[in-house]
């Protein structure tokens, strides 16, 4: 079992105060997360840290400067009442022969949808990505996401915790296990209430979220 899941793109912490969860990021780890840009029309905008390769770690959280939006924010950020790492991503080399082999094995990732974010400088990045509403609702089932021709966000100078490991706890780790293997990935799992959490490497040593 890889102490990373491969295929990782980023994993998503999601928290209804980016603020605060970005300054205790900093005071925790010694590096400070870089703004990463603004979900127009959703209600929210990140910050970002590499994790070494073409892997982050996305802090998501509501947006103070945008309206409300019409609909619920993006990875339930509306219902949090603390950080958590939701959710993560998986980047396969082709998105859409992924789809085709994880529903021949009898797993269904969900429909693709664009997206876009505007970045600090301007930039707008588009990107493509499986429904994570249809994903499995423990979160620990990855969705998949494709950046086309967009620079990858882990290629653009970010500060950098490199991760050392990924795991996470479900009440039936077989319910899960089944999906990973239809994606060509694999996470470590142990029995427990549903949680994601990794470790990074920082200045300040080891640090766990989740």
């Amino acid at each position: 079992m890889n102490a990373v899941p491969p295929l990782l793109d980023h994993l998503v912490l999601a928290t209804p105060d980016l603020a605060a969860t970005v300054g205790d990021f900093t005071r925790r780890t010694g590096v400070a997360p870089a703004p990463g840009g603004v979900h127009l029309g959703l209600g929210t905008r990140n910050h970002l840290v590499g994790l070494g390769g073409r892997s982050y770690l996305e802090i998501l959280g509501p947006d103070p400067e945008q309206p409300e939006p019409a609909g619920p924010r993006p990875f339930g950020v509306d219902q949090l009442t603390g950080p958590r790492i939701l959710t993560w991503a998986i980047s396969p080399p082709d998105l859409d022969s992924a789809i085709m082999t994880a529903r021949a094995r009898g797993y269904d990732p969900g429909p693709v949808r664009p997206m876009s974010r505007r970045t600090p400088d301007g930039t707008v990045l588009r990107w493509r990505l499986t429904d994570g509403d249809c994903a499995h609702p423990s979160g620990l089932v990855p969705f998949l996401i494709d950046w086309g021709d967009s620079r990858h966000p882990a290629v653009s100078g970010l500060p950098v915790t490199p991760l050392l490991e990924v795991t996470a706890t479900v009440p039936d780790p077989k319910e899960v296990r089944g999906p990973l293997a239809a994606l060509g990935t694999e996470l470590a799992l142990a029995e427990g209430p549903v949680a994601l959490k990794c470790t990074v490497d920082t200045p300040n040593g080891p640090v766990t979220l989740g």
